[in-house]
């Protein structure tokens, strides 16, 4: 599978996601999708499920050094004295010594950001980290990361889809040698619907969201995140090397960003967006 380098880090450029994955079906999907041809596993603390991904990616019999695992640290486990706990937790439940990646998941003004970047620079540099990143930070908060960070930042985990506009972040990420790992992609459930989508797929002999993800990786450095617990699904999500859009087709997509596109902007959490109406 083509890969990303990113700072360094070499990012298989379409993942398999875990997020709102209950462990049974974590256990029961994640295996084969390590088997047919998955090399990057996305999973976060959050999540409830990393103990789950440790042991599918120890029943899949493909090896370790195979695989480019990423977890996210949670918001609460930001402060001095509970990150590198959290992250040690974290390595027990995923059954290894280290993740390839490891982000911090959401922006929390609670811990000052120079806290959370030092705690991420000291677990990598503990060997419990290849990698390190961010995830839903907007242009402004991934300036001031870069600028605090010793060790180079190699991506940011935001919500993309063909709905939501992230020119600015993804302009951004390439200016500070970072990609963009895009959550999300089918929209929740909107992709596989929309009629331009379907229309482009059926002059490719593909599904509408074969489309979007292919459209998600021919940006460069844009890493897709991908999910289902279908085994024929998994099939169709890796049979997006095959074929290329146009240019056309390509701002086609683009053009159905739509100001009121953002799906994921949770109370709290969520920072003020580049694009915010």
């Amino acid at each position: 599978m083509k890969t990303i380098n990113a700072n360094g880090a070499h990012i298989p450029q379409l993942g398999f996601g875990t997020f709102r994955m209950p462990e049974a079906d974590v256990l029961s999907i994640l295996p084969k999708a390590l088997r047919r041809g998955f090399t990057h596993v996305d999973t976060a603390q959050i999540y409830e499920n990393e103990a789950a991904v440790g042991d599918a990616i120890q029943s899949s019999g493909v090896a370790r050094e195979k695989i480019f695992l990423t977890t996210k640290v949670w918001v609460a486990n930001y402060a001095k004295d509970a990150f590198a706990v959290s992250v040690t937790e974290s390595l027990r439940k995923l059954k290894t010594d280290h993740v390839d990646l490891l982000l911090l998941h959401w922006p929390n003004e609670a811990v000052p950001l120079e806290v959370q970047i030092a705690e991420l620079n000291a677990v990598r540099e503990k060997g419990f980290a290849e990698h390190i990143g961010v995830s839903n930070f907007n242009t402004a908060l991934m300036a001031e990361a870069v600028r605090l960070s010793a060790a180079p930042l190699a991506t940011n985990q935001v919500e993309y889809h063909p709905f939501l506009d992230q020119t600015a972040v993804r302009d951004a990420a390439k200016r500070h040698g970072m990609a963009l790992t895009a959550y999300f992609a089918m929209a929740d459930g909107k992709v596989p619907a929309d009629p331009d989508l379907r229309d482009i797929a059926a002059a490719h002999g593909k599904s509408a969201a074969q489309v979007a993800l292919r459209w998600l990786i021919h940006q460069p450095d844009v890493v897709a995140l991908t999910k289902t617990v279908t085994e024929a699904r998994l099939a169709e999500n890796l049979a997006i090397f095959d074929f290329a859009l146009t240019a056309e087709e390509m701002a086609r997509i683009h053009e159905l960003a739509r100001p009121d596109g953002r799906i994921v902007s949770p109370d709290g959490l969520a920072p003020v967006w580049d694009n915010a109406a």
